[in-house]
């Protein structure tokens, strides 16, 4: 069978190479390198490759099916968290038990509680599963990847993610900070531009230039990738954080995945909600993490750990949803 063996290498040959070169750039390079750089792929990088990638892409009433599964896992990501700690919880109350030591599996407060769910519920569908999705199914079901992190994880993050970390965590802020956050989000005002201009003929130069632009953007975000993955200090808090990976990247994309199987879906529409859905968590939960003072040991562990584990987790979902 070839397609495991020629896509997985035509995507971790880019994806490996080029986030190796911004991990050994993030040893090198002073700090604030890595947040220029992440401040031109949010404000010019990602909106022109959301366009260009989106011009190329088949654009149907079924693609609005991808936020649905979006919110969907990230609902099932979240209850399955929240039955895990209630489980936790319980046992950790039980008369026996008190004078134990408390283990690496144990919840010890909030804040490490809010880290654990946002890590459950919370995927990197853009900046790692665009480039996954574009290997693995191809910039023609490139819309169903975009229409699940925009509506779904861009907004679950900003949304649902804020509200929890407010929940769990030791800062209190404005419900303007995240009306705030929305509005000024580029790659939603561009996400809306390429849906008005998608069936509007451009010159040749301009489609030329959003297409390169895209692939390149595509390369710098994995450069920036390995440049923050070099910046993570704490490998700590590992078995807390297996059980949130199990949880976001294989009990989750296995449901979402056998749930498609009984829709009409073509196989390479399947296949990209599941990639998506299967996505390690975003840096947007470490954000809130800092943020909102919740437990920064726990989602560092679990952001490193999941980067890693997708290159396992990947060759699964391709035999388990084969496109032919």
């Amino acid at each position: 069978m070839e397609f495991p063996s020629l896509r997985l290498l035509s995507l971790y040959v880019p994806l490996i190479g080029w986030s190796s070169l911004g991990f050994w750039l993030g040893r090198i390079c002073p700090p604030w390198v890595g947040d220029r750089l992440g401040k031109l792929l949010f404000w010019v990088g990602v909106p022109i490759s959301v366009l260009g990638f989106l011009r190329q892409s088949e654009l149907s009433a079924a693609v609005w099916l991808a936020p649905v599964a979006a919110w969907l896992a990230i609902a099932l990501g979240g209850l399955l968290g929240w039955l895990w700690l209630m489980v936790t919880l319980k046992k950790g109350q039980k008369p026996a038990q008190k004078q134990r030591p408390v283990s690496a599996h144990t919840i010890q407060s909030r804040p490490q509680q809010g880290s654990f769910l946002l890590a459950t519920m919370m995927g990197n569908t853009g900046y790692l599963g665009f480039p996954v999705s574009l290997a693995l199914v191809g910039p023609k079901y490139f819309a169903w990847a975009l229409f699940y992190d925009m509506i779904g994880t861009t907004l679950g993050a900003y949304g649902l993610g804020v509200v929890m970390a407010a929940h769990f965590g030791g800062v209190q802020k404005s419900p303007l900070d995240l009306l705030r956050a929305l509005m000024y989000n580029p790659v939603l005002w561009s996400f809306a531009l390429g849906l008005g201009i998608h069936s509007i003929p451009l010159p040749l130069w301009l489609d030329s230039f959003l297409k390169t632009g895209a692939w390149t953007s595509i390369t710098v975000a994995l450069v920036l990738i390995g440049m923050r993955l070099s910046q993570l200090r704490s490998w700590r808090s590992v078995r807390l954080a297996s059980v949130s990976l199990s949880v976001k990247m294989l009990i989750v994309p296995l449901l979402i995945g056998v749930l498609l199987s009984l829709t009409s879906l073509g196989s390479a529409e399947k296949l990209a909600i599941v990639l998506q859905v299967s996505m390690p968590p975003a840096f947007a939960t470490l954000v809130l993490c800092e943020a909102y003072e919740l437990d920064r040991e726990l989602t560092v562990t679990a952001l490193a750990m999941g980067s890693i584990g997708l290159l396992v987790t990947l060759p699964l979902w391709l035999l388990l949803f084969p496109t032919s």
